[in-house]
């Protein structure tokens, strides 16, 4: 796993373990600031009106213990009411003596698969934006377009995304003001932000492979021609951009082009196969990033890649695609 795979599979066992709700947040400010003894925790959850102050580590040591005691004695100095705030560490390897003192004291123990790498840098495990465009994120997205308004544990059951990653994902969206929350509920307040944010971090012009002329003068009849071949072929394909979008939304889609996907290893087949010199449409060919062939589906007898990832694409081409886009996001619940 990568990083950031590790922070949002950490972040779901400390979520299942200290029991948090559908609400709670990472604080990431010092939470003992004073000039001549700054003490920090790798973590600072709050829950409603819990917190949870939280040491990460691959081992833990009884002198981990001994400092969240001393920052607490410290704040009880301050003044700071406590009554609301547990101690925890989570760690990869518990020796049964920190287990002993942890429990006399009252801190929790949270236990680490040996397999998760961990950031060793204060405040680095959970950052505040991630990439909306990866297919994850992404599913999360289209899911809350599709509710409207929901719980990010739905969101997380609904697409099969682990908690912690939808989690991350809604908190960037929240911090770059695309989302908003009310209460245990979320939903897209600025749908303009986020997909200009997603053309930006993902241009679908950069997939672009090659076109060519091929022998149609109608850009749907097309779509279903080479529908029918492509499948009879057993080759992996489907349309997208404006020639899915406009099938989806029934709106005015260009008629001098088809867009489609095409497996890797079958574009030079398809370029050889069907292009001709004859003056007719093109069809603008592009290599997927990611698997857009199995969520494909069949739309007035044309193969077309799902809506979420017709909405991505889309949002990809800029403000040159801005109509069909947010026709698209209109009808995007009943889709």
């Amino acid at each position: 796993m990568n990083n950031s795979e590790n922070n949002q599979v950490l972040l779901e066992i400390l979520r299942a373990n200290l029991n948090l709700s559908d609400s709670f947040v990472v604080i990431k400010e010092p939470i003992f600031n004073n000039a001549w003894n700054p003490i920090e925790v790798d973590l600072v959850i709050e829950d409603k009106t819990n917190k949870y102050f939280i040491e990460i580590k691959s081992k833990v040591r009884v002198d981990t213990i001994a400092r969240l005691v001393l920052l607490k004695e410290l704040l009880l100095k301050q003044g700071k009411d406590l009554s609301k705030t547990s101690l925890v560490v989570a760690s990869k390897i518990i020796p049964p003596i920190v287990e002993e003192v942890a429990n006399q004291i009252g801190i929790k123990l949270v236990l680490i698969p040996h397999n998760i790498g961990l950031s060793t840098h204060q405040y680095d495990y959970f950052p505040n934006k991630i990439k909306i465009t990866s297919e994850k994120s992404w599913k999360v997205i289209t899911r809350l377009l599709k509710e409207r308004m929901t719980s990010i544990r739905q969101l997380s059951l609904l697409e099969n995304v682990s908690y912690g990653w939808a989690y991350a994902t809604i908190q960037s969206l929240i911090s770059q003001g695309i989302v908003t929350k009310n209460g245990n509920y979320v939903g897209i307040s600025d749908i303009n932000k986020l997909l200009n944010g997603a053309g930006w971090e993902r241009p679908f012009e950069n997939l672009f492979v090659g076109e060519i002329n091929i022998e149609y003068d109608d850009a749907f009849k097309a779509a279903q021609n080479l529908t029918y071949m492509l499948k009879n072929k057993g080759i992996k394909f489907a349309f997208t951009s404006y020639t899915a979008g406009g099938l989806y939304t029934g709106y005015v889609i260009r008629h001098d082009s088809v867009y489609l996907y095409l497996e890797k290893k079958e574009i030079d087949f398809f370029m050889k196969t069907f292009k001709s010199d004859k003056q007719g449409i093109k069809a603008r060919i592009y290599a997927p990033d990611r698997d857009v062939f199995d969520d494909a589906r069949e739309n007035e007898s044309v193969q077309v890649v799902s809506p979420g990832q017709t909405l991505l694409d889309l949002a990809g081409l800029g403000y040159s695609g801005r109509d069909v886009t947010k026709s698209l996001v209109d009808k995007y619940a009943s889709i």
